[in-house]
């Protein structure tokens, strides 16, 4: 994660990356870029609190309960731990709505299969809100490209951009890397991005 200065917006802006999540209720931008890795935009509108993550698969699949893994990198993980920082800053479970964008079907050798790890994402996020009782006020996820995605948490607007293909192969290249540092998983448990 890091900050920089936006001029065109004004504004610092925070840059997450895989497996990071950043919360605040002041004004500031955070933005993010997305393959098949999937982003929850989660904000209270009455307390203007809201935050953004960036995780790679839903949960972790080796011998342990995906409710244990402790790593953002890990949607379970990487929910509890936006929900957490917003009620830390003022806001109420009462009043959160989320956005979700992601789960870009990217690599070609991954296809739009029930089982592909884009699809598991999309799939968890929902069921996950659903579960919680916070509504999905807005999305952009599956299709054939990344995106840019940036939040202003402070009134709830997000900017989306597709990526064209030659941007898409960074984000190739960036999720393979980030695969990497994963723990390591038996091949008979789950297939990646093979």
């Amino acid at each position: 994660m890091y900050r920089r200065f936006n001029n065109q917006l004004k504004r610092d802006m925070i840059i997450i990356q895989p497996g990071e999540f950043y919360v605040t209720n002041k004004a500031e931008v955070i933005g993010t870029v997305l393959g098949s890795c999937i982003s929850v935009c989660l904000r209270d509108a009455k307390k203007n609190v809201g935050g953004m993550n960036h995780f790679m698969l839903p949960g972790d699949f080796r011998v342990e309960d995906i409710f244990k893994s402790q790593s953002a990198r890990y949607g379970m993980y990487a929910m509890e731990l936006i929900l957490g920082e917003i009620i830390k800053l003022g806001g109420g479970r009462e009043h959160l709505n989320a956005k979700i964008f992601g789960g870009g079907h990217v690599l070609a050798s991954v296809g739009r299969s029930q089982g592909s790890v884009p699809q598991s994402n999309i799939d968890f996020v929902k069921a996950f809100l659903s579960m919680e009782g916070i509504p999905i006020v807005g999305s952009d996820v599956g299709g054939e490209h990344g995106r840019k995605v940036i939040f202003f948490p402070d009134t709830g607007k997000v900017f989306v951009r597709k990526l064209k293909p030659e941007a898409e192969k960074e984000i190739v290249v960036q999720e393979r890397k980030f695969k990497k540092t994963l723990s390591p998983v038996k091949s008979e448990d789950v297939t990646l991005f093979e």
